[in-house]
């Protein structure tokens, strides 16, 4: 495709497709996972043209197989509408002379219906998450330090380049859709709210053809961005709504966050925990996150210039929006992203854990002298804790930030890195 951006789950595509006979590629809306499938697939399907949808459903429904010729890799898209296609595309696999690379499957929304799916798949797929674009996909990081650089021994070192707190404000309410980048300034913002609309109006019923209210959809992602970066309960949701808008059951509410993640709308983080050297209890609820921080302020009815209006506020949101970029950066290190908490207050933002048993601890603050002495503190404590006789030491300590001209390290063995020159 002419006009194409180069995405980072490019590369994990057809590393997946070399050793498995078909590849899930899931993931938000819009978040280019069809465009991305196109640039490697040889023949395409469409389960949802308009044109084609209800031929698609009864051939899914009478002749499966049928659905499956043609030129390989195979995209399958919006799969999820006829999940018998999970089977046959697996029985395709293990009788043809070659197994990999066979398919390319997309989908916005977990089955609703899993019955039709006999078996696990294992073996056979592979799964790709795809999120919405990081800073360096959407040219707006230099890219000059790479996380998988940090990881092998390597140094933090960029030149000057600051980004100014307008633009980072700017980049938290645009989010990472690649629609938005060829828009202009307010056309791209109003993407967000676009988006928060569909979901609420269809997409949290349509994904398991359970009827749901539009106004608790909205006062649900209201509860759920004022509660951005914590690990608030569902007892704390229920009252949050009910304080400011009515009430809703743990049950409801419940139910509504199960249907968020099946169309990937929210992602919670998972707390991380490492050998220790005393027996200090670890914090194991999850973080609430959406999968882009642009929901978060479309779903406040917040902008730019609100943010700038109230930066305790901004700083909660640029930490989803640098959570989601680390995700994206660890997916390609095949790592995951966890955070850590313990009784006594201790806590790390995100913990990068590498499937090699590597790791790097971070800390994510707006910028500012004194945040950043406190990020670093907080993770020279946690290193401290941790026992090196059991695990490795952490490959990096890294404090990163929105506003910052260079990216460098400290005395204290600490990295300092700015947002808008990381890469994977």
């Amino acid at each position: 495709m002419k006009d194409y951006k180069s995405r980072i789950a490019d590369r994990m595509l057809h590393q997946k497709l070399e050793s498995s006979g078909a590849v899930l590629i899931q993931g938000p809306k819009w978040c280019g996972k069809t465009t991305t499938a196109e640039q490697l697939a040889a023949s395409k399907l469409y389960m949802n043209d308009p044109d084609e949808q209800m031929e698609n459903l009864r051939m899914a429904s009478m002749a499966t197989r049928r659905l499956l010729v043609g030129k390989v890799p195979r995209l399958i898209d919006e799969w999820q509408l006829a999940p018998q296609l999970w089977d046959a595309i697996r029985f395709e696999v293990d009788h043809r002379e070659e197994h990999f690379g066979q398919f390319i499957l997309t989908g916005s929304a977990v089955p609703p219906d899993k019955s039709a799916m006999k078996h696990s798949g294992t073996g056979r797929f592979s799964w790709l998450t795809m999120r919405t674009m990081s800073l360096w996909e959407s040219g707006d990081s230099t890219g000059e330090v790479s996380l998988t650089e940090l990881f092998n021994g390597g140094e933090a070192d960029a030149g000057e380049k600051k980004m100014e707190i307008e633009r980072i404000a700017y980049l938290i309410c645009r989010g990472g859709w690649p629609g938005a980048l060829g828009m202009t300034e307010s056309a791209a913002l109003r993407l967000a709210f676009n988006y928060v609309d569909a979901v609420a109006e269809s997409d949290m019923s349509r994904v398991d053809g359970i009827s749901r209210d539009r106004e608790y959809v909205i006062r649900l992602l209201r509860s759920y961005a004022r509660h951005q970066g914590s690990q608030v309960s569902v007892k704390s949701l229920n009252d949050d709504m009910a304080a400011n808008e009515g009430d809703m059951s743990a049950s409801t509410i419940n139910s509504y966050q199960q249907a968020l993640r099946m169309i990937f709308v929210i992602e919670d983080m998972p707390a991380w925990n490492p050998n220790l050297r005393s027996k200090t209890a670890i914090r194991t609820s999850d973080t609430r996150y959406f999968t882009d921080s642009s929901i978060a302020t479309a779903a406040l009815g917040l902008g730019p210039n609100d943010l700038l209006n109230d930066l305790k506020t901004m700083g909660l949101l640029f930490e989803t929006m640098a959570v989601r970029d680390l995700r994206v950066y660890a997916d390609a290190l095949d790592g995951r992203v966890y955070h850590y908490r313990d009784k006594n207050g201790l806590e790390c933002d995100a913990v990068i854990h590498l499937r090699n048993g590597k790791y790097g601890l971070v800390e994510i603050k707006l910028g500012g002298e004194k945040l950043i002495d406190e990020g670093a503190a907080n993770l020279s404590k946690l290193e401290k804790k941790i026992d090196t006789e059991r695990m490795n030491a952490p490959a990096f300590k890294m404090v990163l930030v929105g506003v910052g001209k260079y990216a460098y390290r400290r005395e204290d063995g600490v990295l300092v890195v700015p947002i808008g020159c990381l890469k994977d």
